[in-house]
């Protein structure tokens, strides 16, 4: 007579193990990166005014006044003369490669406070109401001892400024990502500096992420309603070949962390409760992933899987980290020029990743 089953504590536990360990290999994604390998040009970045180096992209969700749906905004950081810190232009460029200008932008134009004026940063998002917000890290000859603490500049649909964002908590906007629900927008905003640049090589542990919430609505320019520094202490260089290497990326992800690519630190930071925390966060926040592939990250984006992809500065390669902090895939993005090349990136469901190229001033597709 075959003897009765006894379920008992051992029992118990080893199923509940398996059934643990199956979960979690059932929720264990595959790396984003892993099925794209290809690299296709889509098209120039420069304008008619020759302005260089495309650091900024973003896609348009929404069409009104000159913003087209689906299409993409690249923000340029030099002028023709190829001085860092004196780029005007936004082009906006369409999947299929044709190029318009969104605005040009003088500092005579600006209709508020912007220290040092016009030098257009990675930092570049799109409002409800069509209204374009884009950082200015300015400098008068392209040199970082010429650089001042600049501002966020917001244009209406039609690429005319008409207001920007400045003061204390603003000290060379860096990069930047945002969060709209409705009318309200939370911006998140890297800056590069604190107080401005002085002469030489030197190394200060005083950058900041500012949270900064707005309203805006069609025919309503943004109102900003608060802003707090939510992250402080971040290490910032002040370097001749690349004006400033400091806080770069920020992106938030749906637990409401925002990560952060500290770049003088080949480093993945992570800021919890990045809406609503009042508090600092000491150091750029938490480490999450240190050096290995990360060679001076500076975009950064949250992938469909929820993983962390970078573009390095270092050797042109696109980086996936896991929140976890595993590093579990490499895309080199750049083959040609390498190095220094790779800044902005966004992804569009069902095509892949794109990214500005500053080694060819290009917009690229990785597919």
């Amino acid at each position: 007579m075959p003897r009765p089953w006894v379920i008992t504590p051992a029992i118990i536990a080893i199923a509940l193990a398996a059934f643990s360990a199956s979960s979690s290999a059932a929720q264990t994604s595959a790396p984003f990166l892993g099925q794209l390998k290809a690299v296709t040009t889509i098209s120039t970045t420069v304008p008619a005014n020759g302005d260089i180096n495309p650091y900024g992209l973003v896609t348009v969700p929404a069409s009104t006044g000159k913003l087209h749906a689906g299409e993409f905004l690249v923000s340029n950081f030099n002028a023709k003369s190829n001085n860092q810190g004196t780029g005007t232009t936004i082009v906006q460029i369409s999947p299929a490669g044709k190029v318009s200008l969104f605005s040009k932008i003088s500092a005579a134009s600006l209709p508020g406070s912007c220290p040092g004026g016009v030098g257009l940063t990675t930092a570049l998002s799109i409002l409800p109401g069509g209204y374009v917000v884009v950082g200015s890290l300015p400098t008068t000859n392209g040199k970082s001892a010429t650089a001042k603490a600049g501002c966020l500049i917001v244009l209406n649909s039609s690429g005319r400024p008409v207001s920007t964002i400045s003061g204390p908590e603003i000290q060379g906007p860096w990069d930047m990502s945002s969060v709209s629900s409705g009318s309200d927008t939370t911006l998140f905003v890297s800056n590069a500096l604190n107080g401005g640049a002085a002469q030489g090589v030197h190394v200060i542990d005083n950058s900041t992420v500012v949270r900064i919430k707005l309203q805006s609505g069609t025919g309503e320019p943004p109102k900003v309603l608060s802003q707090q520094v939510i992250a402080s202490g971040i290490p910032w260089r002040d370097d001749p070949a690349a004006l400033v290497i400091g806080p770069t990326g920020v992106a938030l992800a749906g637990n409401g962390t925002l990560y952060l690519a500290n770049t003088l630190q080949n480093q993945i930071t992570a800021i919890p409760d990045a809406m609503s925390r009042t508090t600092a966060a000491a150091a750029g926040g938490t480490p999450v992933s240190t050096g290995q592939h990360l060679k001076q990250p500076l975009g950064l984006v949250i992938a469909p899987n929820g993983d962390i992809l970078t573009t390095n500065a270092g050797d042109g390669n696109i980086v996936e980290t896991t929140p976890a902090g595993k590093q579990v895939a490499v895309v080199t993005a750049d083959k040609k020029t390498g190095a220094g090349s790779l800044f902005g990136l966004v992804i569009v469901h069902g095509k892949g990743v794109y990214f500005v190229d500053d080694g060819d001033n290009t917009l690229k597709l990785l597919h």
